[in-house]
């Protein structure tokens, strides 16, 4: 006969005592202050009708004393208001899409590292092997001067793919928003390598003949990170400049960085960086209230340039012949893993529910107390964010922060095809991936999106929106012609 109670020595599922546990710590305020009210309320409905009358009329208003607890109050509530931060919406962006002419597949790549690198077989079965592990599909771009054998990276090829890619996201950003040049309070440019005079910022105030005092910034040498970084200053100046609106070019020039010599670390960029750009337009406005994409929540940045490791992981530098390259360190793994737990650390009681950060103190006390050797707790981000946008630097670069952040292969879906699709497009790649999620209409009102970027210095910076509406399937952008074919499965390994 079957028992007719179950077997309770068999033990009870984690699962369901670990979401007991978050609802009962994340909701003790509501779970204490209902008693209470329900105590008031029982005791409010003891009293007859005449001990709630004699109990009113025992109250006595003195004009006096109403006058100054209301001026007190209205006091109260403008310094409140005018000390609050203004918050800062993201109206929309725009993301620029190469055109196929520019497109390398893997063959034509290999091709051109044979007839360049011709004098050093070593150095071309160095990139195939690079590439073949890289992450990266067969529809990546590079700019035209590259194309050409030997390439020829000219200041003025160099002008032109900055116009082109800038001047393409910019007319995309103008056509989505409705936006006038006009109207443009605040311009920041973030391009790391590529920083000619005049800035590009002059060069996008002359092509759009914008104000003559506007409050333009051109920020050079910070990285894949930089995007974030302008997103940063951007926010610092709506908060002083009312009713003002922001737009933050992101991109990276590939023109003049592409590295011709023999140094393996230097040869790694060119298996990676692609061309790529964006457009964001922010604003304090009220009137983008509801008409806005996203909200800005939090900017958190992390700086680990005092350490000479870290300064020097990610360095500009000539090799033995004298060939401009950047030199990426064995150690970059190791220092970005440092400075994303710095960084984690920042954010964490930020976003984190009151239960993960619970479990984080009492693992943290009990680690100096009793045992050091206890396993460090690692919170659940999954809890404070439905999206998560990594920097697609690489696949390396995914493939740690997938494992020390325990995400499933949906959350980092959005990094991965990025990576695929338009390769490491540097600072401009945060929106790429945005730009994915919203157009698989996973994006929801309310949900979080979580944007984490490295970058030379060596720096973590991310960013925390809130989508302040559920977004429709955009019709234009990147991924419109591509979208049903992702994902994608990308092994471990292309043969070519």
């Amino acid at each position: 006969m079957p028992p007719i109670l179950p077997d309770f020595s068999n033990p009870v599922k984690l699962k369901y005592v670990k979401l007991g546990y978050q609802y009962l710590v994340n909701h003790i305020l509501y779970l204490l202050w209902i008693p209470v009210m329900v105590g008031i309320l029982i005791e409010v409905l003891r009293l007859g009708p005449d001990e709630v009358l004699s109990l009113w009329r025992s109250l006595h208003f003195d004009l006096v004393q109403i006058l100054c607890s209301s001026f007190l109050i209205v006091l109260i509530a403008i310094v409140y208001f005018m000390s609050k931060p203004r918050t800062i919406y993201l109206v929309d962006y725009a993301c620029y899409k190469p055109p196929v002419t520019c497109r390398v597949p893997f063959s034509t790549f290999m091709e051109h590292s044979r007839l360049i690198l011709k004098d050093n077989p070593k150095s071309v079965e160095f990139q195939m092997r690079i590439l073949e592990r890289s992450g990266l599909g067969e529809e990546t771009c590079l700019p035209p001067s590259i194309h050409y054998i030997p390439p020829k990276p000219t200041m003025e090829a160099a002008r032109g793919e900055a116009e082109l890619v800038i001047f393409s996201a910019m007319d995309s950003l103008f056509k989505k928003t409705g936006i006038k040049p006009k109207d443009i309070d605040i311009l920041i440019v973030n391009c790391s390598l590529f920083s000619p005079t005049p800035s590009l910022s002059a060069m996008i105030i002359n092509k759009y003949k914008l104000r003559s005092n506007i409050k333009s910034f051109n920020l050079s040498g910070m990285g894949c990170s930089a995007g974030l970084i302008s997103i940063d200053l951007a926010r610092d100046l709506l908060q002083v400049h009312p009713n003002a609106n922001a737009v933050v070019v992101s991109t990276e020039i590939i023109t003049p960085n592409y590295y011709q010599g023999n140094e393996r670390a230097m040869l790694l960029p060119n298996c990676l960086f692609r061309m790529g750009g964006s457009a964001i337009l922010l604003s304090n406005r009220r009137s983008h209230r509801w008409s806005a994409k996203y909200r800005l929540v939090h900017v958190v940045r992390t700086h680990k340039g005092v350490d000479d490791k870290a300064y020097r992981c990610v360095f500009e530098e000539e090799d033995r012949e004298g060939k401009v390259g950047i030199n990426l360190s064995k150690d970059l793994m190791t220092i970005a893993g440092e400075a994303l737990k710095s960084n984690i650390t920042t954010i964490g009681p930020l976003v984190l529910p009151a239960s993960e950060q619970l479990l984080f103190l009492l693992t943290l006390v009990g680690r100096k107390i009793f045992n050091p050797k206890w396993k460090p707790f690692i919170p659940d981000f999954k809890q404070a964010f439905e999206h998560f946008c990594i920097h697609a630097g690489g696949r390396a670069v995914i493939d740690e922060l997938q494992k020390n952040l325990q995400l499933s292969a949906e959350h980092v879906e959005a990094s991965r095809m990025t990576l695929h699709r338009f390769g490491n497009t540097s600072s401009s790649s945060l929106w790429y991936e945005l730009g994915y999620i919203e157009e698989k209409g996973r994006m929801r009102r309310g949900n979080r999106v979580w944007q984490i970027a490295f970058g030379s210095g060596f720096k973590c910076n991310s960013a925390v929106w809130k989508c302040n509406r559920t977004i429709k399937t955009p019709v234009d952008g990147p991924w419109v012609d591509c979208i049903d074919r992702y994902p994608v499965h990308i092994p471990e390994v292309v043969k070519l």
